[in-house]
């Protein structure tokens, strides 16, 4: 499976960034999908994840400001990020698993300026 991240840039404190995670490959191993993010000189950790049948679930960080989803029939995930604060500048990594199976996509950066 190849993850192709997409979406990130240069904001000002406050705005707004969609951010897109594209499929290809042996996608019936995927199940859950998710978005990580790991600022300089901090561990990766995670944002948000979607399960198969559209179950979420955010870092309490991001609550009430990103939102998660993905369209199965494109073989896609996004996540749209409101509010953004300087904080959540970051590397975001799109990651998508299964049953003994685990791929990451390679990272798109957000920068939040204030």
């Amino acid at each position: 499976v190849q993850l192709q991240a997409s979406g990130g840039g240069l904001v000002q404190a406050g705005g707004s960034l969609r951010l897109s995670c594209a499929a290809s490959g042996s996608i019936f191993n995927i199940n859950a999908m998710s978005w990580y993010r790991q600022a300089p000189g901090k561990r990766r950790e995670l944002v948000a994840g979607i399960t198969g049948n559209g179950t979420t679930g955010y870092a309490d960080s991001v609550k009430g400001r990103f939102t998660i989803s993905r369209d199965n029939n494109k073989n896609a995930m996004y996540m749209i990020m409101n509010s953004l604060k300087p904080e959540d500048t970051a590397v975001y990594y799109c990651h998508a698993g299964g049953l003994l199976t685990s791929y990451w996509g390679q990272g798109t950066l957000v920068t939040v300026s204030s």
